[in-house]
């Protein structure tokens, strides 16, 4: 009995569009565009690119390859990118890169995790831009009490912050957290979900939070274990916020540091630095080995924390 061949290409736009849509980054500019004219002119469709998903890719390809790509599907959305998900790769250059132009103009949701102390150069230039923002979240990615400001003052359709540090052994103090919450409070009243997992914040920043973000509908204090929940503002913390995680609550299912050892994780860091620079050639790092310039950065990066 004779079976039908069908041609892939005489699929509709759209359906084919629906299938790569499936595929990650890598797979889209690696292999599927390569594959035919046709597929071609669909991969560089703005619209193909509103969605940028680059987590756990870190185990494909050099951290430098991978900022290149995402650099690439950012200036192919064309201003068009509403949700960006990036780990273990943004850098001082990416965040400027989506700082020039329009490039961030309709981004609703920005997620970053393990960017560690290498962000701030160009955070302010890029939450400048970024004037529908409505999610942050931040997982071992730090800002400071200045860039909260700028996001208060230039995002104002934020409604959920998530600043994630549960096993974090940099910590800050905390008088620092407390301080860091405060500015958090005051900056994004309009809040309705906020996360601040792992964070040394005492019952001084958890009262901020109930003062200064009225609309909260979720509160995730998880591993706060600086909060005395027994107290006035543990009280009314638990009557107003409807979705309510306590420090002690299971964090199952969540992104946590990744070694317990203090040693291990001093080795985690500086080799995610040395796979990062490792790979970066001479002519990048102005220098005659692979590890030109790689001093300064972990410098600047201890010097953050």
């Amino acid at each position: 009995m004779d079976v039908d061949q069908r041609n892939w290409l005489d699929l509709p736009d759209d359906v084919t569009t629906n299938i790569l849509n499936r595929l990650s980054v890598i797979e889209i500019l690696e292999y599927a565009q390569k594959v035919c004219t046709a597929w071609r002119r669909i991969c560089k469709d703005p619209a193909m690119w509103r969605v940028i998903d680059m987590e756990n890719l870190q185990d494909l390809v050099t951290p430098r390859a991978l900022e290149k790509m995402c650099m690439n599907a950012i200036d192919r959305s064309q201003g068009q990118l509403v949700d960006l998900n990036i780990e273990l790769f943004p850098t001082n250059d990416l965040i400027e890169f989506l700082a020039q132009g329009e490039r961030s103009s309709q981004l609703r949701r920005l997620q970053i995790s393990h960017g560690y102390g290498s962000l701030h150069k160009y955070w302010s230039d890029f939450f400048k831009k970024v004037p529908l923002l409505e999610e942050i979240a931040l997982t071992f990615t730090t800002i400071s009490e200045e860039t909260v400001a700028i996001i208060s003052q230039y995002c104002p359709m934020l409604k959920s912050f998530t600043y994630n540090n549960h096993g974090w052994k940099y910590s800050i103090g905390m008088n620092s957290a407390d301080d860091f919450v405060i500015a958090v409070a005051k900056g994004m009243s309009q809040l309705l979900h906020l996360q601040l997992t792992g964070n040394e914040m005492s019952n001084k920043g958890l009262q901020a939070i109930l003062d200064g973000c009225p609309n909260l509908q979720s509160l995730d204090i998880r591993g706060c274990f600086s909060i005395n929940l027994n107290e006035s503002c543990g009280k009314l913390c638990k009557e107003r916020i409807k979705n309510l995680r306590l420090p002690s609550d299971s964090m199952e299912g969540h992104k946590v540091a990744p070694t317990d050892s203090e040693d291990d994780y001093e080795d985690y860091v500086w080799d995610d630095y040395v796979g990062l620079y490792d790979h970066w050639s001479d002519d990048d790092n102005g220098g005659s080995g692979p590890y030109a310039g790689f001093t300064d950065v972990v410098a600047e990066y201890y010097s953050l924390l």
